[in-house]
């Protein structure tokens, strides 16, 4: 598998604000959608969702979003550009690019995007440990910096 993966998504006219394109509280709800899509596609050994087991699970820990462009509905998949960017003992941070179409060729990207996520024990609440396979899975995605105009923490 590719380290950046293209997850197409059709954007339904409502997502349209009164200024006439896609709000940006929507942009958050495209990341959560492409995040669970790719975590649930089929790896060696497992979806990285299938290596959770039950007693834990991951949680956003920290999201940023910048918006470069607007993007307007159109009866055309747009598309989310998915890796990860970093991953860490108990947490994984993902980079993403909202593009107005699934071909790269002429597409405008309208935000970029990072979410840390952690995984997380279900009975303690506390931050758990990466098992090898599952920072196997997250390393095959592994893929550049997110590419923000400004420095992030500034």
């Amino acid at each position: 598998m590719s380290p950046v993966n293209t997850i197409p998504f059709q954007l339904r006219f409502g997502d349209e604000d009164s200024y006439g394109h896609v709000n940006n509280v929507r942009f958050l709800q495209f990341l959560e959608d492409a995040r669970v899509h790719l975590m649930s596609e089929p790896h060696p050994g497992g979806s990285f969702l299938e290596l959770i087991d039950a007693d834990h699970y991951t949680l956003v820990g920290r999201q940023e979003i910048e918006y470069r462009a607007p993007l307007n509905f159109s009866t055309h998949p747009a598309a989310v550009d998915l890796w990860v960017t970093a991953v860490g003992g108990s947490s994984f941070e993902l980079g993403y690019a909202v593009r107005d179409r699934v071909d790269t060729a002429g597409s405008t990207t309208s935000a970029v995007a990072a979410t840390t996520m952690v995984l997380v024990s279900r009975t303690t609440g506390r931050p758990v440990r990466l098992s090898a396979a599952q920072k196997g899975v997250l390393l095959s995605w592994q893929g550049p910096d997110v590419p923000f105009r400004r420095a992030r923490g500034r």
